[in-house]
């Protein structure tokens, strides 16, 4: 009766054994689960981010691309090396094209006494300057300056005239930027090429608004 009693209890000790075995498995595989999905996730937000960054630089080199690479002096930049050169002369007349086989500025200007130009490369800022002239009688002692001298105070830039000039046309490249006066208005003048047809659209160098438009024969 008591080798029953005591078989029985070791079965009881050992069958209890196995099953605290049995539960304390269970958590570790289901940890292990966890941490894979985990990993998982990451890398996903990974792949992610990556392709979020290419799409950035794509998107920044397209518009890198956009802007003329052979332009690189401003309208104002130029007219401040000018300014530079001759302190008491106005800008009576301002050309940027490439003429030359590459975009250079053409600037005139006068003081009381004489007239002056130089041409600025767009690309490094190397001013040459033509000799002085001397103004005729008449146009002396701040006449000419006067009467020629443009506004060149708030100008939109090049660009901003080229895109105006552009989606006035309907398309195609701005390609000539002048900046003139008449009846007291300075205004851009920009050329607009689109297929065989050229396009010069006149634009109010500080507002923005379209003046005229007239196609070249």
């Amino acid at each position: 009766m008591k080798s029953k009693v005591i078989f029985t209890g070791l079965f009881s000790l050992l069958f209890l054994a196995g099953c605290q075995q049995n539960q304390t498995t269970t958590p570790t595989s289901t940890t292990t689960q966890t941490s894979e999905t985990t990993v998982v996730s990451s890398t996903n937000k990974s792949e992610d981010s990556s392709t979020a960054n290419s799409v950035t630089s794509s998107s920044e080199a397209s518009s890198s691309q956009s802007t003329n690479p052979e332009i690189k002096v401003s309208v104002e930049r130029a007219i401040e090396l000018f300014q530079n050169k001759y302190p008491d002369a106005a800008v009576t007349s301002l050309e940027l094209d490439s003429d030359w086989g590459s975009y250079f500025y053409k600037i005139e200007g006068v003081d009381d006494e004489n007239e002056y130009s130089v041409r600025i490369n767009a690309n490094d800022e190397q001013l040459d300057a033509e000799n002085p002239e001397r103004l005729d009688r008449d146009e002396q002692n701040g006449q000419k300056k006067s009467e020629d001298a443009l506004d060149v105070s708030n100008l939109i830039s090049i660009e901003e005239a080229g895109k105006i000039a552009v989606e006035k046309v309907g398309g195609g490249t701005a390609t000539d930027w002048d900046l003139d006066k008449e009846l007291g208005t300075t205004y851009w003048d920009v050329k607009v090429k689109n297929g065989n047809q050229t396009t010069n659209v006149k634009i109010n160098s500080q507002t923005g608004e379209i003046l005229s438009t007239e196609i070249d024969d």
